[in-house]
Order: structure tokens, then sequence, then C-alpha cells
């Protein structure tokens, strides 16, 4: 495909108009120099008037075999439908020669995502996955002490997304179906896992312990991952609905300085709320009281160590980033293979969980970086 280099905005069309379509990818789209928001794919009434009231340009379609039948007419395809369509979407868009944005997980496997990958290559196509806390504000404040040097040689890295949700909401997320990709693993696991290889590198050992805690409960709502990454650096990860009292976020320690931050990113929040960011605009901004700390030997608790301003969390980036992508002027902000190494420390985790074992990853030869583990004959220890 020759990449799309006209001024005209590229024409985006949107499956699936639930939590991730209508919450997140449809206002950072509509938001996004250069991107206007063309069809949403939703056969549910009650959605298309929700759309339709706060986008009344927008087209509809029952199906998104209405989009390929029209393929010439757009210049992106956003899937944000149950996890389970997301390899057949993926695929039948690719093959209709469109652009395509997948929210996470990309696939159940990452085999699955490294096919996609090649199927993407093939048609000279773009393919990305929507990975969008690499831009909450705490990430690219941690992100930016790491690179200064503030903290020394990372040795540890603790990172939480822990909620309090005792009640059952219901819903494939929640399903203990296989076919589904439900569970806290593939789904906030695939936040803390991707955003930990993406500051210290490949992981080569997995452990993992996973639990379904609440009453009626099908899927893992309780997990917690260690990674050993190639340079040394272990992670600490838990994603949790059950959890009474919430831990920091982040708490990172080096060889000269830790970081602890506590409170998630506000751009979810403001996003739920109807807020939409605008150019120009304050965005993402934390007030000051929720600073993490930085110091050594001190309780953050108590007041120790030093304030440090946190960065605006940046969502619409990732799209500015796509856009100049589908023109040929950017590079993809997330890759597939990028999104193929995390499904691999995520099924290592699953297995150690369910095996009770430690699994060792190996380097995964096909990416001439050496950067995409993989388990197909991991080695194995009792945990």
């Amino acid at each position: 495909m020759t990449p799309n280099a006209s001024d005209a905005p590229l024409r985006v069309a949107l499956v699936g108009y639930g939590l991730a379509g209508s919450v997140f990818h449809a206002p950072l789209v509509s938001a996004t120099d250069g991107l206007v928001l063309d069809t949403v794919v939703t056969s549910n009434e009650e959605r298309r008037a929700e759309a339709r009231a706060a986008y009344p340009e927008v087209r509809f379609a029952a199906s998104p075999d209405e989009l390929w039948e029209r393929a010439e007419e757009l210049d992106l395809v956003v899937i944000a439908s149950p996890n389970k369509t997301h390899v057949p979407l993926a695929t039948a868009a690719l093959k209709a020669g469109l652009p395509v944005v997948v929210d996470k997980p990309i696939a159940g496997t990452a085999a699955e995502a490294r096919e996609l990958a090649a199927l993407a290559e093939e048609r000279g196509l773009l393919l990305s996955v929507f990975q969008n806390r690499r831009w909450d504000n705490d990430f690219r404040t941690l992100a930016a002490l790491i690179a200064d040097g503030e903290l020394g040689e990372v040795q540890r890295f603790e990172s939480r997304f822990e909620r309090w949700r005792p009640q059952l909401k219901g819903g494939w997320r929640e399903s203990g179906d296989p076919d589904e990709i439900g569970g806290l693993l593939y789904d906030l696991g695939s936040h803390v896992v991707d955003q930990a290889l993406v500051l210290f590198g490949p992981a080569v050992q997995v452990y993992a312990e996973s639990d379904v805690r609440r009453p009626g409960a099908a899927a893992d709502d309780d997990t917690f991952i260690a990674i050993t990454h190639e340079n040394g650096v272990r992670s600490h990860l838990y994603v949790s609905a059950t959890t009474a009292q919430l831990g920091p976020r982040f708490r990172v320690l080096g060889s000269a300085a830790g970081y602890v931050k506590y409170g998630l990113d506000p751009q979810e929040a403001a996003l739920r709320e109807g807020l939409r960011p605008v150019a120009g605009r304050p965005w993402g901004e934390e007030v000051e009281e929720l600073w993490g700390r930085i110091g050594s030997g001190e309780s953050p608790l108590t007041g120790g160590g030093t304030p440090v301003r946190t960065l605006p969390g940046d969502y619409p980036a990732y799209y500015t980033a796509v856009a100049a992508a589908v023109r040929g002027t950017g590079d993809n902000p997330v890759t597939a293979l990028q999104a193929a190494a995390a499904l691999d420390v995520l099924e290592a985790a699953r297995r150690s969980a369910r095996e009770g074992v430690s699994v060792t990853l190996l380097p995964h030869h096909d990416d001439p970086r050496h950067d995409e583990p993989h388990h197909d004959a991991a080695e194995e220890r009792r945990a």
C-alpha cells in the first residue's frame, strides 16, 4: 500500500462502541488533527444513538463486512470489539487493504500476533496496537527519571493496577471461557507487562500466581507476575479487582534512589466524564498533592523524599503518531511484534500459575533485534 500523503483527513472506521470504543477510541480519534471519525460499526440502537449525539456526522454499519465492501472509502480501521474478535477482524481488514489499530490484547497468543504482523508486512499496511498506558502521566515521568539517571541503576520495579470491585459486573471480560480471552491477566496485565518491557527490555524468566477470588467469578481477578529481565532488573506486577487497600501505582528501587507514586493517571476518568483533549488546553495534568516522591532511606508516606512533578498524560499522542505512520511520515507507535513479546510473557504467566513452575523464555530469532522472547521450548523449574 502506498502511504496516504494527502492533506485530506484520514477516514476512520471504528468497530465496536462499548467501553473501549466510546470512552477511548472515538474521542481520541475525533480530537486528532488529520483524522475524522467516518463510520461506527454497531447494531445496538442505544449505542448508535449515543454515537450520533456525540458525532452528528458519523455513518453507521451493522457489521464489519460492510466496511470491507467499501474499503476504498476508508483509510484506517480501529478494532475495539471483544477480545476474541481481534484476530479475525484484523485479518479481514488487512486483506481488504486497510491499515489497522487493534485494542489490546491484539490476540490470545503470541503466535497469532506474529501471524498478523507477517500479514501486515506482506500487504505493506500499518498494524498498530493500542497500548495507551505508555502515555500515562506516571509512566512518562518514570521513563524520564530513568533516562536522566535519577535513580541510578534500577534493580526492582513494582507496578500495581489495583481496584476494589467486590461485585461482579458480568460480561465477557469476566467469563471463564478461554475463547473470550477474559480475566485480568490479559486485561490489566497487558498494560503492566507492556510497560515493564518498554522500560527494562526482554524478559527471560516468568513466575506468576493467579486466583479467582470473588464469589461467582469464573476468570482471574487477582494476579501477580514476576519478571526477570535480560538486563537483571526484576519486575513485580500486580493486577487485581479485589484490593481493599490500594498500594502504590509504582515503587521503583535503584542504586541511587527510589521513586514512589500513588494514584492512577487522570485521563480515563476525564474521558469517562465526557471531557475531551483540545489542542492548546491543559490535558492529563495532575494536582501537586498526587505527585510521586524520589529519595532514599525515607518513607514518602511521612513526607520523606522530594516531590517530582508528574508529567502530563498524553493519550492523544498515540493517534497523532498513528496518523503520521499511515501517511508515511512517522513510525508505528506500538508494533504487533512488541505486542507479541508481551503475549509471550502473559502466556508464560498463565502457564506458571496453572502448573506452579517458573518459565524460562528464549530469544525469538525471527526478529533481527532478538528482543521478542518465546517459550516454545521453555525450560522449567518447580516454584
